[in-house]
């Protein structure tokens, strides 16, 4: 669905906890595909355990009633966790760094300085209507009212 392990409300993570049943064994590839964050994932694996099913981990079932595998699950869990804040980290970094190069505007506006000042200029005339000037700029007519409105021309319908 596009949605990352990141985030616990996953329409897909939903599905699958609410379809097994007592005796199932729910196989993930990795923890880190389950859950980002201990709590999360202790949460995850409390679900299952009270609803009868095992959690298998790549080729290793989970056992909730085995200290070293309750120790294992929660190492397994804390090193997803750190995996996730690492990223988020470096994606901030990296967003920084682009940003003071220059590289990371945002949304760039669909029409340049010199068009929306034509457009003004146009609009100001009284001789071109919202729908006229959204045909000659090849833009929506929301486009329009927006840029009047930040270069500080009266909007007359």
């Amino acid at each position: 669905h596009g949605l990352t392990g990141t985030n616990r409300a996953r329409p897909g993570l939903d599905q699958a906890l609410a379809a097994v049943r007592e005796g199932d064994v729910l196989v993930v590839p990795k923890l880190d595909r389950l859950a980002r964050s201990v709590p999360d994932a202790r949460a995850i694996a409390d679900q299952l355990e009270k609803k009868g099913v095992k959690l298998a981990l790549g080729m290793s079932i989970y056992d909730p009633t085995d200290p070293i595998g309750k120790m294992f699950f929660n190492i397994l869990a804390t090193f997803a966790e750190f995996e996730a804040d690492l990223i988020r980290l470096r994606t901030k970094e990296g967003m920084a760094i682009a940003r003071a190069k220059g590289k990371l505007r945002g949304k760039q506006p669909k029409l340049s300085e010199k068009q929306q000042n034509e457009l003004a200029r146009m609009h100001a005339t009284g001789d071109y209507t919202i729908s006229d000037l959204a045909e000659l700029f090849a833009v929506s007519r929301p486009t329009i009212y927006r840029t009047l409105q930040r270069t500080g021309d009266k909007i007359t319908p």
